[in-house]
């Protein structure tokens, strides 16, 4: 008891890695993307996909801030332990009511402002830690006063969408990210960011919030099999499925992420915030976008499969929502590559990333007038082809400078 109302926080050394708390706080914030893709799967239709976009974004920036709280003081202990614990309270709420995040009236809670205050509390309780944490820093204290500015007043079109509902909700709730999102990068270009004390910690964390994202998104494939999982072609679109998993950790984790990794710890001042903030602030977004889409678009091919079955062996073709899903998500999570790569080091990606990216693109108007297995069998024939590339001739570079060129992407 004694520890909650510790006096001061325990600020983080430049050692400082992820705590299993930090990790607790990580699972509850994956369940709430889950919940997005069970959103926009309610069916699909190119507004329920705008609107789930809106919701990660603002499940985003409530996980990145208490990602930035957690690497300027210690989350498992005393008061911000406690402030913590109510975050993943106001997360899970968020998380529950998600699925109505549009609804109002005929019997059902008004999840919209439910939401809403569960945000609010979120981001709230966030500023108000990370204020208790810097303490001895009054330089850090006036930015995070600026910062509150545009943070705080992005509530008020969040409440007023959460009341009017329908596409006005949509509209305003774009309009307080944009006040939310363009003020602190206003904020951070007048003032200063938030420091960044360990880059361990901070690579560690998206790096690990990456992983349980990937683990989760295979869920995706046992709701959309339903009942029907032993059937033989829903059993090959979830195999599929998994294959495509693990191409989005190995073009990350691979050679990527250490890179960056390595980019952030080597620099310092202003550099490293810049880095952290654009790399893995905004950039590592796509990634997580990319995911939750492309797992969305598994569901409805592995749904296809089994409702069309036994009438069509790879079911019907998917819809143009459905196949924007899968392969949409394949080209953001290809594209937020290079771009985390260009604000690391700023140097010029490779551009076989860059074709990826075409590539993937181009094959979309293939994949909607195929087969649905076909069209996961498609874009997970590419996602393997990028793989095997890049395994190469990694390879062949690491051979041909004796090792010195290891873990470039």
């Amino acid at each position: 008891m004694r520890d909650i109302f510790r006096s001061r926080p325990v600020l983080t050394e430049q050692t400082h890695r992820a705590t299993p708390f930090e990790i607790f706080f990580d699972l509850v914030f994956i369940f709430a993307l889950t919940r997005i893709i069970a959103f926009m799967g309610q069916p699909p239709t190119f507004s329920m996909m705008v609107r789930g976009l809106l919701l990660l974004v603002l499940l985003w920036f409530s996980w990145a801030a208490y990602t930035w709280l957690g690497n300027q003081a210690r989350a498992d202990v005393g008061l911000v332990r406690s402030g913590t614990l109510l975050a993943m309270a106001a997360t899970f709420v968020a998380a529950l009511v998600i699925p109505d995040a549009w609804r109002t009236g005929e019997g059902v809670t008004d999840a919209p402002l439910t939401l809403v205050l569960a945000y609010i509390v979120l981001r709230g309780v966030q500023l108000s830690l990370f204020y208790y944490s810097a303490v001895e820093d009054r330089a850090l204290r006036a930015r995070l006063r600026l910062f509150a500015i545009p943070i705080t007043l992005a509530w008020i079109p969040l409440v007023l969408g959460a009341l009017l509902g329908g596409d006005t909700q949509t509209l305003l709730w774009a309009v307080a990210f944009l006040v939310d999102i363009g003020g602190q990068r206003a904020a951070y270009t007048v003032g200063g960011g938030w420091r960044l004390r360990s880059p361990s910690h901070f690579a560690e964390r998206h790096g690990l919030v990456l992983i349980i994202a990937l683990g989760e998104s295979l869920i995706s494939v046992g709701t959309g099999a339903g009942t029907a999982v032993t059937r033989g072609p829903v059993l090959v679109a979830a195999l599929l499925g998994l294959t495509t998993t693990v191409c989005l950790w190995w073009l990350y984790f691979e050679h990527l992420g250490p890179v960056v990794a390595r980019a952030l710890s080597r620099a310092s001042g202003d550099r490293r915030d810049r880095i952290a903030s654009d790399s893995y602030g905004l950039a590592y977004l796509l990634l997580i976008a990319g995911i939750i889409y492309l797992a969305l678009g598994v569901e409805q091919v592995v749904a296809h499969v089994a409702h069309d079955q036994p009438r069509h062996f790879a079911g019907e073709p998917l819809s143009w929502t459905s196949t924007i899903a899968l392969y949409g998500g394949a080209v953001l999570y290809l594209a937020g590559r290079p771009l985390i790569l260009w604000f690391a080091v700023r140097s010029a990606p490779p551009p076989t990333q860059l074709a990826a990216v075409g590539v993937a693109l181009l094959l979309l108007p293939v994949g909607r007038v195929l087969p649905a297995l076909a069209a996961l069998g498609l874009i997970t024939a590419l996602l393997v082809t990028l793989v095997c590339y890049e395994r190469l001739a990694h390879g062949a570079r690491t051979e041909a400078t004796g090792g010195t060129e290891a873990g470039t992407p």
